[in-house]
C-alpha cells in the first residue's frame, strides 16, 4: 500500500507550545499529515471523522457518541474560550484523539477555568495541531471515514510502515459494541425542581443511557418530567420498577447492529404500549426493533448545521447531529413495519443534504424517534419542540388509558 505524505500547514499563526513534539496523523489508506502534538503525547487509534461545528468544541469532545473516534475540527481556530466545568456533556472527554489546525495560544473567556490543551493532557487525550484540517476533511469526504492513528512523542519515531501497520491492525467501527462502555453503572434521577419547575412532576420517564448527553434529561426536567436514567444493561423489570409514563433511549456510539439487547428491550416496551421517544442511537434501535436494517454512512453527519425537513409539516430545521450509521426504511409514505405487530410506520424527517432517514413515526403505537439532537448544546434549538411532542404523546396515552379504564368500570356496573 503506497504511503502518501501531506505537508503540514505553514501558517504564521500556527502554535507550537513549549512542550509539544513532532506528531503525525496516519490514515488507513496511507495518507499522512505531519504536525505537532496537542494535549497528551503517545498513540491514539480510532475512526477518523470530521465535525463541522464552529462553536461548542467542549460539548463535542465530551459527547459519548464520539467514543473511539479521532475528531477533526473543521473550524480552524480551536480552544479560544478554554474549558469550564459547566459545559461538559458527560463525566469525561470521550474522543479517542483530537485533530485541529490552529490551537489557541491562550484561552480568553470569563468562564474559562483552564486551557483545552491542559484538559487534554489531564485526561490523557492525544491530539495533533498544525495540520491542514481542510485537506483532511476533503480526503475523508472523498474516500469515506476510515481507521486512523495519531502518534506523537516517542510513538512518532517509528517508521511510516510501522505506524501504518498499527493503524491497519486496529478495530473498525463496524461491529463495535460501545454503548455499555460509555453508559453509567448505576441509575440516577434528574428532578424537575432542580431545573426551574415549580410543583410536582407532571410525568416520569425511564431513560436508557447509551451515551446520553447531560442536556437531554435537563431538557425533560425543565418541562416537568422526572427522569430515571438507567444503565444500558437495564431490563424490562427495572424499567417498569420506576412506574414510567414514557420510555426514552439516548444517543450513543457504535454499530446499532450490535445492540440486540437494547432492541429486545425496546420491543418489550413497545409490546406494553408505553410511549417511546428515541434520539440518534435510539432512532436506529427503533428502526431495528421495527424490523428495518441499518447501514454505515460514507462519512456520517457530525456538526450543528445539518438541514432536516419534517415531512409532515414541510418545515426545515437546522439540527445538531453526530452519527455514522442510518436506518434503511422506505421513504414512500406509510408502510407496515417488517415486524407487523407494530403496524404502520412512516419516515417523518429526512436529511436535505443526502436524503438519509432522520426520523421515524409509528402510526399504530405511541412511538417516534429522530436521528438528530433536539437538546442541541451548543445549539441550534430548532428541534426543541420534540420534547413537547413526547410530553403530549404521554398525556394522550395516559388520558386514553384513563378513558378505557372508566369505560370498563361503567361496563361492569
Amino acid at each position: 500500500m503506497p504511503i502518501v505524505e501531506s505537508n503540514k500547514v505553514t501558517d504564521s499563526n500556527a502554535v507550537t507550545t513549549p512542550t509539544s513534539t513532532a506528531a503525525v496523523l496516519v490514515l488507513e489508506d496511507g495518507r499522512m499529515f505531519r504536525g505537532r502534538s496537542y494535549g497528551a503525547q503517545g498513540t491514539a487509534l480510532g475512526e477518523a471523522v470530521f465535525a463541522t461545528g464552529m462553536t461548542g468544541y467542549q460539548e463535542t469532545i465530551t459527547d459519548p457518541s464520539y467514543a473511539r473516534q479521532l475528531v477533526v475540527q473543521t473550524a480552524p481556530h480551536i480552544g479560544n474560550t478554554g474549558v469550564n466545568s459547566e459545559d461538559a456533556e458527560s463525566r469525561r472527554i470521550w474522543v479517542a484523539g483530537y485533530i485541529v489546525r490552529d490551537a489557541a495560544r491562550r484561552p480568553s473567556n470569563w468562564r474559562s477555568e483552564c486551557s483545552l490543551d491542559e484538559e487534554l493532557v489531564e485526561q490523557g487525550i492525544v491530539g495533533i495541531q498544525g495540520v491542514d484540517t481542510r485537506a483532511i476533511t476533503r480526503h475523508l469526504r472523498e474516500h469515506k471515514t476510515m481507521r486512523a492513528g495519531i502518534f506523537s512523542g516517542d510513538a512518532a519515531t517509528a517508521t511510516d510502515k510501522e505506524l501504518l501497520d498499527i493503524v491497519l491492525a486496529s478495530a473498525p467501527m463496524e461491529g463495535a459494541r460501545l454503548a455499555e462502555e460509555v453508559s453509567v453503572d448505576e441509575a440516577y434521577i434528574v428532578e424537575p425542581k432542580d431545573h426551574g419547575w415549580d410543583g410536582e412532576p407532571a410525568f416520569t420517564i425511564a431513560a436508557i443511557d447509551l451515551g446520553i448527553k447531560a442536556m437531554t434529561p435537563i431538557r425533560f426536567a425543565e418541562r416537568g418530567v422526572r427522569v430515571h436514567v438507567l444503565p444500558a444493561t437495564a431490563t424490562l423489570d427495572e424499567v417498569k420498577a420506576v412506574n414510567p409514563d414514557g420510555f426514552f433511549m439516548s444517543n450513543g456510539p457504535g454499530d446499532p447492529a450490535t445492540a440486540d439487547r437494547q432492541v429486545s428491550l425496546l420491543r418489550s416496551v413497545l409490546d406494553e404500549k408505553l410511549p417511546y421517544f428515541g434520539i440518534c442511537f435510539g432512532n436506529q434501535i427503533l428502526g431495528r426493533a421495527l424490523g428495518y436494517g441499518t447501514y454505515k454512512l460514507r462519512y456520517g453527519h457530525r456538526g450543528i448545521n445539518q438541514p432536516v425537513m419534517d415531512r409532515r409539516t414541510g418545515k426545515v430545521e437546522i439540527t445538531s447531529q453526530n452519527h455514522g450509521f442510518a436506518v434503511d426504511a422506505p421513504m414512500n409514505g406509510a408502510t407496515v413495519a417488517p415486524e407487523e405487530r407494530y403496524g404502520r410506520v412512516e419516515v417523518s424527517h429526512v436529511s436535505l443534504n443526502d436524503d438519509v432517514v432522520e426520523g421515524l413515526a409509528c402510526l399504530d403505537i405511541p412511538a417516534f424517534s429522530v436521528q438528530y439532537h433536539p437538546e442541541a448544546a451548543a445549539g441550534p434549538h430548532d428541534a426543541a419542540y420534540l420534547f413537547d411532542r413526547f410530553i403530549a404523546l404521554m398525556a394522550e396515552t395516559k388520558s386514553g388509558a384513563a378513558n378505557t379504564t372508566e369505560t370498563k368500570t361503567e361496563d361492569t356496573k
